[in-house]
Order: C-alpha cells, then sequence, then structure tokens
C-alpha cells in the first residue's frame, strides 16, 4: 500500500503558539480515505452492459447442442409455422371468416376547436386578417400535423372566440359554422386528396384555389377574362400542382351543399339540391306517401272504389 502522510492536528500547532495555517492544495488527495492500488485490478463493466449471443448447434459442451433448444422431433423443430396454420386443415378464419369490416368511406381528418384557434391568436401566431388554411394551422403548429384527408373545425370552447376569422378547412360542423359566422367571419369548406395535403403543407400547391372554385370569380366581360387568364398563369409559375376537385358522388354532394358552406355551391342552379340525381334521394317516396294520404282521405277511405 503506498505510504500514509501523517498530518499535524490543531492542537500541535496550538501548542507551539503559531496561527494555524491550512494545508496545502497539494495535500487535500492525501487527507481522505485511502486505497490500496490493486484496486484497478478488480475493475469490471456492469453485468448488464453485454448481452452474449447464444450460438446453438455447436455442440453438447454449449447447452444447445443436440436440438439447440427446439426439442425434439416435430414441424416447429425443423422449420416455422405460419400464422393460422392448423395442421393442414382448412384455417380457422376461412371457416369461421374474420370479425369487422373495413369501412372505405370513412375519412381522417385533424381535429380543431375553436378555443384553440383563438388562443393562437391572442398569442400572435395566426393572423385573423389573412385566410386560415391548412398550411397556416400545420406552420403555426395549431395542429401537431395534418392526416391524409385534411382538417376538421369543431365549436368546442365556442365562447372564448372573440375575433372574426377567414377559415378554409375540409370540414366544419354547424355549431362551428354559426359561431365563426356571428362574429361577422366566413367559413369555406373545400376538397383536399391526401396528395393535395401533403402539396399544401410543402407550399408546392394552392390551398384555395382550384378550377372549379374559380367559376364564381370569373367576370364575363373579355378584360375580366384575359385577367382571370393572367391570374392562372402566373399562379402555374408560383405553384408546381394544381389543387384538386372532387370526383366522387359522395364528396361532390358534399361540397354542393351550402349549409356545410361547401366551395362548390354555386353551382346548384337556384330551385335544386345538392344531390346529382334529378331528385334527392327519399323525396319521391315522401311524396307518393303525401299522394296516398291525400286520395285516401278525400275518397273517404277508399270504400267507394271497391268492387264487391
Amino acid at each position: 500500500m503506498p505510504p500514509r502522510l501523517q498530518v499535524l492536528s490543531r492542537a500541535s500547532c496550538a501548542a507551539s503558539k503559531t496561527s494555524y495555517q491550512p494545508l496545502a492544495p497539494f495535500l487535500y488527495p492525501f487527507l481522505g480515505q485511502q486505497r490500496a492500488a490493486s484496486i484497478l485490478a478488480s475493475l469490471s463493466d456492469v453485468k448488464a452492459a453485454y448481452n452474449k449471443r447464444i450460438r446453438v448447434g455447436r455442440g453438447p459442451s454449449s447447452g444447445y447442442g443436440k436440438t439447440s433448444g427446439r426439442g425434439h422431433k416435430g414441424q416447429k423443430q425443423h422449420g416455422k409455422v405460419p400464422v393460422g396454420f392448423n395442421g393442414g386443415q382448412t384455417k380457422d378464419e376461412i371457416v369461421s371468416g374474420t370479425r369487422g369490416f373495413e369501412n372505405h368511406f370513412s375519412t381522417e381528418m385533424s381535429p380543431i376547436n375553436l378555443n384553440r384557434i383563438q388562443q393562437w391568436i391572442d398569442n400572435g401566431r395566426l393572423d385573423p386578417t389573412k385566410p386560415i388554411t391548412l398550411k397556416e394551422l400545420n406552420s403555426s403548429r395549431c395542429t401537431h400535423g395534418v392526416k391524409k384527408n385534411g382538417v376538421k373545425l369543431l365549436a368546442r370552447g365556442k365562447e372564448e372566440l372573440r375575433s372574426p376569422i377567414n377559415i378554409v378547412v375540409s370540414r366544419a360542423s354547424a355549431e362551428a359554422i354559426a359561431m365563426v359566422e356571428k362574429l361577422g367571419g366566413t367559413v369555406t369548406t373545400r376538397y383536399y386528396s391526401p396528395f393535395a395535403v401533403q402539396q399544401v403543407l410543402k407550399g408546392n400547391m394552392d390551398p384555395i384555389h382550384s378550377l372549379q372554385s374559380r367559376i364564381s370569380m370569373a367576370p364575363d366581360d373579355e378584360t375580366g377574362a384575359a385577367a382571370a387568364a393572367e391570374a392562372l398563369i402566373e399562379e402555374r409559375k408560383r405553384y408546381r400542382y394544381r389543387l384538386p376537385d372532387p370526383t366522387s358522388r359522395k364528396d361532390l354532394e358534399y361540397y354542393r351543399d351550402s349549409s356545410h358552406r361547401g366551395y362548390l355551391s354555386h353551382m346548384v342552379q337556384e330551385g335544386h339540391g345538392p344531390s346529382l340525381f334529378f331528385q334527392t334521394p327519399g323525396a319521391i317516396l315522401k311524396g307518393r306517401k303525401k299522394a296516398a294520404k291525400k286520395s285516401s282521405a278525400g275518397s273517404g277511405g277508399g270504400s267507394e272504389n271497391r268492387l264487391w
């Protein structure tokens, strides 16, 4: 062991009638607990620091030599068994079928509430004087990412909304639309495909306008038509892709409905509904039921028309 230093105590200093002097800094390491240099030989890693890989099939001395931990004989010893394998007979999923189904018409949208929008406006992270689109909501982190079908506006905390806003989203609830318009703002719902959502967030696509949404904005005179054509050319230079319009009947009927504040509601003629059929589904049956009731009431229950 290394030699230990003997330090004079304060009493001995006092006995010599000299003022106490602190020890030199180079002596501090020798005042604490002393350990032998042999401790260096016993240093080792923590047992959990390394996980030694078990190598099977390397002889009986390893403990995993003969059957390599797979047991004696059988199918699982010689290869893998696929999921659902039932010994060669018909699979259970074919006999019994799978539970549930996949709804191909379901949509995945990121919810956004009115109280959160007002909080972002108070913090200066959203500008209420400009249109609020998917890009502004995502860049300001008002929504933590946008799902494949866009954003849906909801009315939670509608009492906290104080600023009039002009917002463009994929869908909106009736309460949210009523509250925004009560304060003097506007809500516009428009169609976004999954590819369009990605490109709008990247800045490669116009978040508001498409070819069909410009129909209501195009003027009738030649000068206005030329200006609209120039604006379309400038848009093509600015954006790499053009915002698509819906093609499925379900999406077309939703964005043609003025109650949903759809951006295609200007295409619906006066006196017509948003449905693409000649008449709204169900209206014919209701009309027939009313006509049948009137005829039965006018003929006294139909007893006069009986043959016997």
